[in-house]
């Protein structure tokens, strides 16, 4: 019997695995990417804060960046000896967590970062499955790799299940 790993992702953290990994996270403004191959049954997410570094910051990659992140991410998918475009994509997250904070005309940290996401899988040549984006409130996301099956829990709506249509098992 195959013993199933559960990982629950903090900020900045990317897991990936094959059929025995089911991953967890919760997210505000945060947004989490979720990649899942149907037919190798290999998944993985990361759960970025931020959309992108400051301009003087420098270092190793540092999955609190939307880039950084994906990059990540690529290198887990590349080590399996996978392609990215083999893998359904699923966006969710970027809240506005506090819709009565006035910021003049800025843009809020959620909305950046569901826009830099969506402008990594495009400039990537990727297609999103699901997106469950904006809004107000927390997302609890739990993704089994085995299955591609995603269930969100969201503060404005009820619980929501994802299925794949090209999942075989």
């Amino acid at each position: 019997m195959t013993r199933v790993v559960e990982y629950f992702l903090q900020p900045g953290e990317v897991a990936f695995g094959g059929r025995q990994m089911r991953l967890g996270t919760v997210l505000g403004s945060c947004v989490a990417l979720v990649f899942w191959h149907p037919q190798r049954l290999l998944g993985g997410m990361c759960h970025f804060m931020l959309p992108s570094r400051g301009r003087h910051i420098v270092g190793h990659l540092n999955g609190r960046y939307a880039t950084d992140a994906l990059m990540l991410l690529f290198e887990c998918i590349h080590q399996a000896g996978a392609r990215p475009e083999q893998f359904e994509v699923s966006i969710f997250g970027g809240a506005d967590m506090f819709p009565g904070v006035k910021r003049g005309d800025a843009i809020g940290i959620g909305q950046q970062n569901v826009t830099a996401a969506r402008r990594l899988i495009q400039d990537h040549g990727l297609q999103c499955r699901v997106y469950h984006v904006g809004g107000r409130g927390y997302r609890h996301l739990l993704f089994d790799v085995s299955t591609g099956r995603l269930q969100l829990n969201h503060a404005d709506s009820v619980r929501k299940v994802f299925e794949s249509p090209k999942s075989n098992v």
